[in-house]
């Protein structure tokens, strides 16, 4: 007889089944096997909410497999994910097997490699009831917002809509930024640059006016100041007045856990939180590598730790040694704080590779898509994490001119140390720094240029996907688990629209948002949920039994709910429609964006009268290069987001390339983006071929 390991994927399996080798049958259990009837509350409410778990549908086959595995086997061993889900499938699994729940049958495997699985299968224990009971209580406290939350939003608005504990509050975030947005009031500010270069040099450099000779602040508010400025400055004397010189150094960021792999992932690779973990369970069950099999290469993906094994520490200092030498690597041990510290998360390691060595271009000969692009980023970030820091030369000049200050500021590199090879990305837009040329006190400067500039103050910006995770996980609010689920909800549910990786709330979102902070406060107040994810965490610990935890939002939540139905008893809330300039050609009326079961469409606001409705074409800034008429946004059958002119099939035109509201200097054709950030801007007008990089402003006119 031999020994069976059930895990939670065939790929997982696989891998496993390698370094187990014979006496083991390795299978998979294909995720979660019991839960909630899908139908029905499935919680008894009046008995400590006990919850009453069925056989999942459509897993009658795997249960009676597994059943038959189990009574044929020596010894079974329950190899599910380390987490509470994991922690979950396992307790189910015994419980369905006729397993001892006590019994040492638990094992995890923090990364999937023989040293992972034989060190796992060398320490088996009993199953966590703690991290069960804290899965369950979350299981529980969902259902019991989503199952009596939505049937009371279908009444009371329309079928098909849902609220939950964690997406309710994503929600507010997202509509409460929109609105800070909409109330913003642009104020007026001017910058004044001087181009300046050194007395024994033609190299350029650029002093921002900062104050008064009296040290004061100064802001530039009107044109009509900053042109008395400009008038004051005729024919003044630009003199270094002081020179301040330091150094400073740049750690590394840390190495990822679940929340800022999904945050990186998404501002560098553009990937949803969703698309991500995808790719991170991939590369953590295994992949087949030339020339050394199948195998993990990371460590476990959900995990809000930082810490990182010594031997794992080891490794890559002796790799980073070998390809850039010992000043490269960092000469003390790294320590990084985590958010959480609670003993279950940290029973992780941070995401890191599992092999330092195997590098991502030895991986790409192997791998495509998106675990390929996804490991290159894992393994830089902890390469660098362990690598020393940078070193930067500091200089800031203090320029004096007439009554007024100057100041330039710059910094150069002495030693790239981790920023070789990587440095983290950031939602902010960074005011760039650059090299000062040789300056010294006394110095009289040539004024190449007085550039009076007029800006306006901007509006916070709209959550991306990165910015909202960081929020979420800041407040306190659900766990890095839970964001990509989360965001994938709301937007399914047309609570919110991503627009160029913007999340915008849409008229319904508005609504939904408007009437749970009316009638359910306390399920949208950012404070309130995390509070309740500690009390969640304390049941993990072992410090509150999860009943008591359920019975302390239930009791409140209730009460509530009740309110609201008195509250809204004859009442039922229209969604406005969201009027365009698209005009009916068969009223005359603006026609109306309307949602059906295949997604939105134009319709006349008319019917019953008018029932003319159209597809729903998005317009982009520009016009078409070839009969300048409207670009419209579409899509290929595969998704894949293309631009073409709205006259089509009579005009031809189409492009990859995103139309921009600029146009070409040369021949006034509408310029288009090629590439992200680093990209270009080019004109297609046929015959024209101007081109310039997205970063560079425009040409001036002479």
């Amino acid at each position: 007889m031999s020994k069976l390991v059930i895990v939670e994927s065939p790929a997982k399996a696989k891998t496993i089944r390698k370094y187990l080798g014979s006496g083991y049958e390795v299978t998979a259990s294909m995720g979660h096997i019991r839960d909630l009837p899908a139908s029905q509350l499935g919680i008894d409410i009046e008995h400590g909410y006990a919850p009453q778990y069925i056989n999942i549908k459509g897993k009658e086959k795997i249960i009676k497999e597994l059943k038959s595995l189990a009574k044929d086997s020596e010894a079974v061993y329950l190899a599910t994910d380390p987490d509470r889900e994991g922690e979950a499938i396992s307790w189910h699994l015994a419980n369905l097997l006729g397993l001892d729940v006590s019994a040492q049958n638990r094992v995890t495997f923090g990364e999937i490699t023989k040293k992972g699985v034989t060190q796992g299968m060398a320490a088996p224990r009993a199953i966590d009831m703690d991290l069960f009971h804290a899965q369950q209580a979350r299981r529980v406290l969902d259902r019991l917002v989503g199952y009596k939350l939505s049937p009371f939003l279908w009444r009371k608005v329309r079928r098909g809509l849902s609220a939950g504990r964690v997406q309710s509050v994503a929600l507010r975030l997202i509509v409460d930024r929109e609105k800070e947005i909409e109330a913003f009031v642009p104020q007026e500010y001017w910058n004044v640059d001087a181009v300046l270069s050194p007395p024994s040099s033609q190299k350029k450099f650029t002093a921002r006016l900062s104050a008064g000779k009296d040290g004061k602040k100064l802001e530039v508010k009107s044109e009509e100041q900053a042109r008395a400025i400009e008038k004051d400055l005729q024919g003044a004397v630009y003199e270094v007045r002081s020179l301040t010189k330091g150094k400073r150094k740049k750690t590394p960021a840390p190495p990822f856990i679940t929340s800022t792999l999904q945050q990186e992932a998404s501002r560098r690779l553009g990937f949803t939180a969703t698309r991500t973990m995808r790719a991170a369970q991939t590369l953590y069950e295994g992949v087949e590598i030339a020339g050394q099999g199948t195998m993990g290469l990371i460590t476990y993906m959900r995990t809000d730790s930082l810490r990182i094994a010594d031997e794992a520490v080891a490794a890559a200092k002796e790799f980073i040694e070998g390809n850039w030498g010992s000043d490269y690597v960092c000469k003390t041990k790294r320590t990084y704080k985590s958010r959480s510290a609670t003993a279950a998360q940290d029973a992780h390691e941070a995401v890191r590779p599992t092999n330092p060595a195997l590098t991502p271009d030895e991986v790409d000969r192997s791998l495509t898509g998106d675990p390929a692009k996804l490991y290159r980023l894992i393994w830089s970030r902890f390469i660098a994490s362990q690598m020393a820091d940078c070193l930067q030369d500091t200089v800031s000049a203090d320029i004096s001119a007439a009554d007024y200050l100057f100041r330039a500021s710059g910094y150069v590199v002495t030693f790239e140390g981790f920023a070789v090879l990587y440095e983290e990305a950031t939602d902010e837009k960074e005011k760039k720094e650059t090299a000062l040329p040789p300056l010294s006190e006394g110095d009289v400067l040539k004024l190449r240029e007085l550039k009076p500039e007029q800006k306006f103050t901007q509006p916070p910006a709209r959550y991306t996907e990165a910015a909202l995770i960081k929020a979420l996980e800041e407040n306190g609010i659900g766990r890095p688990s839970t964001y990509a689920p989360i965001i994938t909800t709301i937007i399914d549910r047309d609570y919110v629209e991503r627009e160029q990786k913007k999340l915008i709330p849409t008229t319904l979102g508005r609504v939904i948002n408007d009437l749970m902070m009316q009638q359910f406060p306390d399920i949208v107040d950012v404070k309130f949920s995390a509070q309740m994810e500690k009390n969640l965490d304390k049941v993990e610990n072992g410090q509150e039994d999860w009943h008591q935890a359920i019975d302390d939002f239930y009791q409140g939540f209730d009460k509530a709910l009740k309110a609201a139905e008195e509250n809204m008893k004859d009442q039922k809330i229209k969604v406005p429609d969201e009027e365009t300039d698209e005009i009916c050609e068969q009223c005359g009326r603006k026609m109306v964006i309307k949602s059906g079961r295949y997604g939105k469409f134009l319709a006349c606001p008319g019917f019953p009268e008018c029932k003319n409705t159209k597809r729903l074409v998005q317009s982009m800034p520009g016009e078409c290069p070839k009969c300048h008429g409207r670009i419209l946004l579409r899509r290929s059958k595969k998704g894949r987001v293309y631009y073409g002119c709205e006259k089509y099939p009579e005009c031809d035109f189409m492009t990859w390339n995103e139309p921009t509201a600029e146009n070409c200097p040369q021949c006034g054709s509408t310029l288009f983006k090629k590439g992200g950030k680093n990209g270009v801007l080019l004109c297609e007008k046929e015959g024209c071929g101007y081109q310039r990089p997205a970063s560079q402003t425009a040409e001036k006119k002479e």
